[in-house]
């Protein structure tokens, strides 16, 4: 679920769905589950999109022919579908065309007062699928009772032109192959390295040539795009982790199209790489103590004594399946690194810390299969088959996005502070850093996003969000001109449409009536 950097092998935003296992069944004392890891503003209130022709004030010629595109829309299911096409290359539009995947839920009211564009984050996470198999998880009735709920795929992701790197054998042996020599050896890395290479080189055959347009600015420019042709003159929108960040180059790019903004789980775009690697690693730390100390309460729990003598035996853990990794019935073997992504998986919402103790429970007891199903769930793998490219598309965006860092003495600051406040999972954070080896240099910067001139934005954090980290909800909702924060106080990642009155009323008065919520306004 992942915001992080390029040498994280974890998104910080995997999909910004919970985690919605189900108990399946009780076979040899393995649970199996299923379901996903997925004041007023001074503007007129947003007139239906059902009839407008496509806004095109201010664009260039050389992007008229885009801007200016209809839609044909067809039944889907419940909903509507339709493909954009957008340029290649936003700098020199006669390079190539893309398609962007897009679906749509008519407003229930018959009268939408506008288009609300989702993103549920990754980056990667399918934003169709995200409409089409959770909407009432990602946007809430009163919200679907007035909007037009739209949800696209990003460049690069899911139904729009994609990445593709491995087949599912060759993706498997990647993800979830022991490494024969000793963790952090030189042979070690050296095999991480050649690793790294051959996915790297895979994408880059298999990608048709879009990797190096692959970036989060030309996803905000596409977004603009479909801003256009949807007909609305300014930019709803509601965006949840890597999508706040999304939201936010939206709003650098066309502060003035900023129509209402909210954006969950924030990611703070101005530190660098290295610190984001190293505040998630201690935002999953601390999420992973909060779990402990619940679990410790339970009948069920297979640690005793305090949260830190649990802690101790859940490093242990992790270390003996990183010496010692145990088969599991698919012919897989669990490893540190695959046990650690369970974890992480779960780690998304409280609602899924259940599985969490069945998958330690069984771990401990010698049975893999729990917690190689919650990895499963973190990779969208299902029955041997990988259900989307969110992982090639995490990959391809991070590497384009994140300057690379070569600082060795950065680098020894940020994992003597991971071993100092993460030191469960600080074993089995670091690595060779996989974008060293990507096809292309990147082209994204950091730095404080501003956004000048723009619409009230709302900014939202959750005091122990594993995956963002309350801290840069604060930092973004503070960069911004217009930002104005919102906290809710409590576990999990994201704040809206988790069950919090508080921070769902203030949401729905500020996308439906402009009413902007008082600037840090904390929701218990």
């Amino acid at each position: 679920m992942n915001t992080s950097i390029p040498s994280v092998p974890f998104r910080s935003s995997r999909r910004t769905r919970r985690v919605l296992a189900v108990l399946a069944g009780v076979v040899t004392a393995s649970l199996a589950l299923s379901g996903c890891l997925y004041s007023l503003i001074p503007e007129s209130r947003p007139t239906s999109t059902a009839s407008l022709p496509p806004d095109t004030d201010g664009v260039a010629d050389d992007l008229l022919p885009f801007y200016e595109q209809e839609l044909a829309w067809s039944a889907c299911g419940a909903f509507e579908c339709t493909t954009v096409t957008a340029p290649l290359d936003w700098e020199n539009p006669a390079t190539g065309e893309i398609e962007l995947s897009v679906i749509r839920q008519r407003a229930d009211s018959g009268e939408a007062i506008g288009s609300l564009l989702t993103n549920p984050g990754g980056p990667g996470a399918s934003g169709v699928g995200l409409i089409r198999d959770s909407i009432d998880y990602a946007v809430g009735s009163a919200l679907q009772e007035k909007y037009d709920v739209i949800g696209f795929d990003p460049r690069g992701v899911g139904e729009s032109t994609a990445v593709t790197c491995l087949d599912a054998a060759a993706m498997d042996s990647y993800l979830f192959d022991i490494p024969a020599d000793p963790r952090g050896s030189d042979a070690w890395t050296a095999d991480r390295d050649e690793q790294n290479a051959q996915f790297a080189a895979a994408c880059e055959a298999n990608s048709d040539g879009i990797l190096p347009f692959i970036t989060t600015e030309n996803a905000a420019r596409d977004m603009d795009l479909l801003r256009a042709v949807l007909g609305d003159k300014k930019l709803n929108y509601l965006g949840y982790s890597y999508g706040t960040f999304l939201g936010a180059t939206y709003a650098k790019l066309y502060p003035e199209r900023v129509g209402r903004l909210v954006l969950d789980g924030a990611i703070d775009p101005a530190i660098p790489g290295s610190d984001v690697s190293t505040i998630q690693a201690i935002g999953f730390e601390n999420a992973l103590r909060a779990y402990m100390a619940d679990c410790l309460t339970q009948s069920d729990c297979p640690f005793s004594g305090t949260v830190d003598e649990g802690m101790a035996d859940l490093g242990t853990l992790l270390a003996s399946v990183d010496q010692s990794p145990l088969p599991a019935s698919d012919g897989r073997q669990l490893g540190a690194d695959s046990l650690l992504t369970g974890i992480i998986a779960a780690l998304y919402s409280q609602d899924s810390w259940p599985y969490l103790t069945s998958a330690l429970s069984e771990a401990l007891q010698g049975n893999p299969d729990v917690a190689l199903q919650l990895a499963d769930f973190y990779y969208n793998r299902q029955d041997g088959a990988y259900l989307d490219n969110s992982t090639e598309a995490f990959r391809a965006y991070n590497c384009m996005d994140y300057p690379l860092e070569d600082s060795e003495a950065a680098k020894a600051a940020s994992d003597a502070r991971i071993a100092a406040e993460a030191p469960t999972v600080a074993p089995y954070w670091s690595g060779p850093d996989p974008c060293a080896v990507w096809p292309y240099p990147p082209t994204g910067t950091r730095g404080a996003i501003t956004a000048d001139g723009a619409a009230p934005i709302v900014v939202i954090g959750t005091t122990n969000d594993p995956a963002t980290p309350y801290e840069w909800a604060v930092s973004l909702a503070d960069q911004l001109s217009s930002g104005v924060l919102i906290t809710r106080v409590g576990e999990g990642h994201t704040g809206y449409n988790k069950g919090n009155a508080c921070v769902d009323d203030a949401v729905e008065a500020y996308l439906l009536e402009g009413t902007v919520p008082q600037d840090g306004l904390r929701c218990e």
